[in-house]
């Protein structure tokens, strides 16, 4: 199957959205998805976006992957790259397409003079973190990552 990487477009919203969807049920978590294609259009595709996308386009223009990632900036090495989301419909893995969006993300990173591309992986999801070691990525065991949530947040802020 034929396909290419092009950078995402305001009208890849809806196709963005789904595959973050599809991402959330195969992690098990499909319920957490709090996003809408609004808050995508505001957050990715105006004068001050929070994120860039990259997306797989089949021959029929169907998008079946996409990469969402966004600058971060480390204290010990200067611009970063966070790679949020990288993700291939399930009927079209096996054929290139993640290699080829995440192959555009470090070009990325590359280009802008990013130290670093950072991501999270499940330890559960042994493809993906074989997948990662092989193209000389390193899985940090000694680091765990943390999160607060907005319910956590609020409670802090209002007794602190």
């Amino acid at each position: 199957m034929n396909f290419v990487i092009r950078k995402g477009e305001v009208h890849d919203v809806n196709a963005i959205l789904r595959l973050i969807k599809e991402l959330a049920e195969f992690e098990k978590l499909p319920n957490e998805v709090e996003v809408t294609e609004d808050h995508l259009i505001r957050d990715g595709f105006s004068s001050n976006s929070k994120f860039k996308t990259f997306v797989a386009e089949d021959s029929d223009g169907f998008v079946i992957g996409m990469a969402l990632f966004f600058e971060r900036y480390s204290t010990w090495k200067g611009r970063i790259i966070h790679l949020e989301d990288l993700m291939v419909t399930k009927s079209h893995r096996g054929i290139g397409a993640g290699k080829a969006l995440y192959t555009e993300v470090l070009k990325y990173a590359d280009l802008q003079g990013c130290k670093r591309v950072s991501w999270e992986v499940l330890d559960w999801n042994k493809s993906a973190v074989g997948f990662y070691e092989s193209t000389g990525a390193t899985i940090l065991d000694s680091w765990q990552v943390v999160h607060m949530n907005e319910t956590g947040l609020k409670e802090f802020v209002k007794k602190n």
